[in-house]
């Protein structure tokens, strides 16, 4: 059996090597590594994957974060709600702006941000809230546009796990993840479902007047060229990467099938298992498993991780650490109880090898190592 890795990106890259060496060495050979005709391929390319009006690449995802809520023109001081339980470049770029972080509990079932908790965070120094579509399922975007309406906030839909992620509302209407709010963010480091081989990002939005703002942000703060309109930084998608994820974006749809077929399997096995509880699918929202996280119960969560390593199986806990009690968030301000979902899932979730490239045999042998453990 080939060895098993948490994303095997090796396996995944030998399939599409001739189109990606091919995509790449036409960069090389024209020169135009930054803002080349690849860039803006790319971004043609994905707005009609998504379906939305306005793509904007840029050099991360954190950055695309840190850019939209530039592009909101918020002030110092102005509050921010957003998930507890995620990464936490999610948090951090709302420091670095001088705004304030409202975190907030999440759902038990999906692991994504409580509407229930949003409402009662909100005041009227609320200008923003950050739906993270956690592990690959979108958040119930339903709920939160119609609270961003009643009290005039706006929407930042952080994508950097859910790109390809379907959300259905009420009404039947269909949008991909990050096109619902005002404006949605994802990353493409090399992990993500649609990963390049260094870093990336993009913003999406459907608002013309945004969009400009963005393309002015992510390059200086420049409108025409040597005229600066507002404060930018430096953060554009270079054309080697844009190559990569032009060829890597027409398999996304083969990509997210094999994830949701893995996953299939993992919770075909543990579904009678009371020890164990597998990734509950939202019924407005499809799946596009960036990870699977088992829930365990009354087990040691890092004791499993260690075993299965005996085992040579890759396992990871995301994330084991509120960040409602890390120093650089405000930690004295919060109250740890106020957090009981976050707090419980810290200490039992754990995530298993979640790729394209998984075979029937590494799967089985996952899960009758798990259950092994669990006996």
């Amino acid at each position: 059996m080939k060895k098993i890795q948490m994303v095997d990106l090796v396996t995944q890259y030998e399939k599409i090597k001739d189109e990606v060496d091919q995509a790449t060495q036409n960069v090389f050979q024209t020169a135009q590594f930054i803002n080349g005709p690849e860039v803006k391929s790319f971004q043609t390319e994905l707005e009609d994957y998504l379906g939305v009006k306005h793509v904007i690449p840029c050099a991360n995802g954190t950055d695309a974060l840190q850019i939209a809520l530039m592009a909101l023109g918020l002030e110092p001081g102005d509050e921010v709600i957003t998930s507890d339980f995620t990464f936490a470049a999610t948090v951090e770029v709302i420091g670095l702006l001088k705004l304030q972080p409202v975190l907030v509990d999440v759902d038990r079932d999906t692991f994504n941000i409580s509407i229930a908790e949003i409402e009662k965070a909100i005041t009227p120094k609320t200008k923003a809230i950050i739906p993270v579509h956690l592990f690959g399922q979108c958040s119930n975007m339903d709920a939160i546009m119609a609270l961003a309406k009643k009290h005039n906030i706006a929407v930042v839909e952080d994508t950097a796990q859910g790109i390809g992620a379907i959300h259905t509302s009420a009404d039947g209407t269909k949008r991909a993840a990050g096109t619902i709010g005002d404006i949605g963010t994802t990353s493409f480091f090399p992990s993500k479902n649609l990963g390049c081989f260094g870093d990336g990002g993009a913003i999406f939005t459907n608002n013309d007047e945004l969009a400009v703002i963005l393309r002015s942000i992510v390059n200086h703060g420049m409108g025409k060229r040597y005229y600066y309109d507002r404060l930018g930084v430096n953060s554009r998608l270079d054309s080697v990467q844009a190559a990569v994820l032009r060829i890597k974006l027409r398999h996304l749809d083969d990509y997210i099938d094999a994830r949701q077929k893995a996953a299939a399997y993992y919770s075909e096995f543990f579904k009678d298992d009371n020890r164990v509880e597998t990734p509950k699918i939202a019924d407005y929202s499809t799946h596009v498993f960036h990870q699977y996280t088992l829930k365990i119960k009354g087990l040691d969560q890092f004791g499993l991780q260690e075993y299965l390593k005996s085992k040579d199986i890759p396992a990871m806990i995301y994330y084991p650490v509120p960040l409602h009690t890390q120093k650089a968030y405000g930690a004295d301000e919060y109250n740890h109880d106020d957090f009981p979902v976050t707090n419980e899932l810290c200490e039992c979730v754990i995530s298993l090898p979640m790729h394209t490239e998984l075979s029937e045999e590494q799967l089985s042998y996952i899960c009758e190592s798990v259950k092994s453990y669990l006996k």
